[in-house]
């Protein structure tokens, strides 16, 4: 299967890159620029796209170009900082801007471009920019094919050896054509569109297999799509060399341990073991009040609690996990050693050292609508594909402060209002890609039958996004908000305001903790 290699320079659009690429059914991993070379060449990569960054290329410890990137012989495509960096190497001049582009610039087609469908782009479109410096003199056998107001080499070429670069970004969806420049780049270097849901579904039976061999795997099911969709691919690869074992940790959704038990008996056909775990878990979280605390608590009973039930399972020695691409990119997984780290999820950094088992994650490199067509392509019911995303923790990583009992019960009372409504008003799929009620542990001053009272904040939020890498708040009817704040308020007794959180990812996080 065909691959590209993104080398990340520290630009807040990485992640986008990645998605532009998988969007056109071909496979790419994100690397580090740092990343051994032996590692990024494993893959056998058909392209190279290097990423921008915040860096100059003159600044002291600025990020270099590796020499394998030249070297592999494969097209590269440089963008922003990238193209900088490919024109240094390769004899050209960069020099600092006097005018710095910041945001939407008008880029002008100033040549014929071997990228396919260039030719047939508009003249003149808007493109996103961010940069200082820019190419000032182009490298030997290179031509310019595009132009911005303050940057005559805002695209250049020689296709010869392949090599293209852009000094904007075609990732960002504020880009006119940004995917279409994507796309003509992989065209150009002979890429061949085919990842798919179902080489997905092939790709990861076959890596499954390899790895367990005659081997028995625990999967620790949430009822979630992650953890659903990783048990039914390992159990198409294995059978009953499978066991599923859901976890009551006390902290799930109102009705949601019935619902998950009947939904795995009813649809897999994998053998599931129960487990009610709640005093252990929410005992081991008193007087626990920071998030990554709580995730390292929670992940670490999870796997003792997977340990103990190995008699279910035939002393199984693997452990299979729903971890996605976005997991491992925000806990700064091994594949992202040079990203700022900005949660550990409980499944990715929240793991003990010690733990016993090897795992099995056939998700790990897929994001969120990947995991979705691969779910479809396996024949899941739609209800439990599009299911809304639910956190492994559960409602502790929504549950602010201390978790306890009773704010739990107050919590899971607001939550299921939330998701009520939502549902009666049809907004669950589609409208919302994920919704539901924070309990804040800010208490203010409310009056109620004409009475004082002094109690705490739930929060609603809701976004929209497909990959959950980036996400914008919902923007709800206003006669939905003010039927579900004030049943909240009048039905779930320790609540007596509601806000709406209308912050985007980035720069906020989707789930609070």
């Amino acid at each position: 299967m065909d691959c590209v290699v993104i080398l990340d320079f520290g630009s807040q659009y990485s992640q986008l890159i990645a998605r532009r690429v998988r969007e056109a059914n071909v496979y790419c991993e994100l690397f580090p620029h740092d990343a051994p070379a032996d590692k990024v060449l494993a893959l056998r990569p058909q392209a190279i796209i290097l990423s921008g960054g915040p860096n100059s290329v003159y600044d002291a410890g600025a990020p270099a170009l590796p020499d394998y990137v030249l070297a592999a012989g494969v097209p590269v495509l440089g963008i922003c900082y990238g193209m900088q960096l490919l024109a240094r190497a390769l004899g050209g001049h960069v020099a600092g801007s006097s005018t710095r582009e910041y945001g939407r610039a008008r880029l002008t087609r100033t040549a014929t471009s071997h990228l396919p469908g260039f030719d047939q782009l508009p003249s003149a479109f808007n493109v996103w920019a961010s940069h200082g410096d820019k190419v000032e003199a182009l490298p030997p056998g290179f031509s310019a094919i595009a132009a911005t107001d303050d940057c005559p080499f805002a695209a250049m070429e020689n296709a010869e050896r392949s090599i293209y670069a852009l000094q904007f970004h075609p990732e960002v969806n504020h880009s006119e054509h940004g995917s279409v420049l994507l796309q003509a780049f992989l065209q150009a270097a002979h890429i061949a569109p085919s990842w798919t849901a179902q080489s997905m579904v092939e790709t990861a039976i076959a890596n499954i297999r390899q790895q367990v061999g005659a081997g028995h795997v625990i999967a620790g099911v949430s009822g979630g799509v992650d953890s659903s969709v990783a048990a039914a691919l390992v159990h198409r690869a294995i059978g009953d060399q499978l066991t599923c074992i859901y976890v009551d940790n006390g902290m799930m959704r109102a009705g949601e341990s019935e619902t998950v038990v009947q939904t795995f008996r009813d649809h897999l056909g994998a053998r599931l073991v129960a487990v009610n775990a709640a005093e252990d878990f929410i005992s081991a979280l008193h007087g626990v009040t920071e998030p990554e605390q709580k995730r390292k608590i929670i992940g670490e009973r999870f796997i003792r609690t997977f340990e103990a039930a190995l008699s279910h399972a035939k002393d199984a020695a693997f452990l299979c996990q729903g971890t996605i691409y976005p997991d491992v990119i925000e806990s700064r997984g091994p594949e992202r050693q040079s990203a700022a780290k900005i949660k550990s999820h409980h499944n990715v950094g929240g793991l003990p050292a010690d733990m016993k088992f090897k795992l099995v994650e056939p998700l790990r490199f897929l994001f969120k609508d990947e995991v979705r067509a691969v779910g479809t392509e396996l024949g899941l019911p739609d209800e439990l594909v599009w299911r809304q995303p639910f956190p492994g923790p559960g409602l502790a990583v929504r549950c602010l402060g201390e978790v306890t009992w009773e704010r739990l019960t107050v919590l899971r009372a607001a939550d299921k209002i939330v998701t009520d409504e939502l549902g009666a008003a049809g907004l669950l799929r589609g409208a919302t890609a994920q919704a539901f009620a924070v309990l804040l542990p800010v208490r203010s001053v409310g009056v109620m039958g004409d009475g004082r009272t002094y109690h705490e904040t739930c929060a609603i939020r809701a976004v929209t996004t497909n990959d959950f890498m980036t996400a914008d708040w919902a923007k709800l009817p206003y006669d939905i908000l003010s039927r579900i704040s004030s049943r909240i308020v009048n039905e779930v007794s320790g609540i007596n305001r509601v806000v709406y959180d209308i912050t985007s990812k980035p720069p906020a996080t989707i789930e609070w903790e």
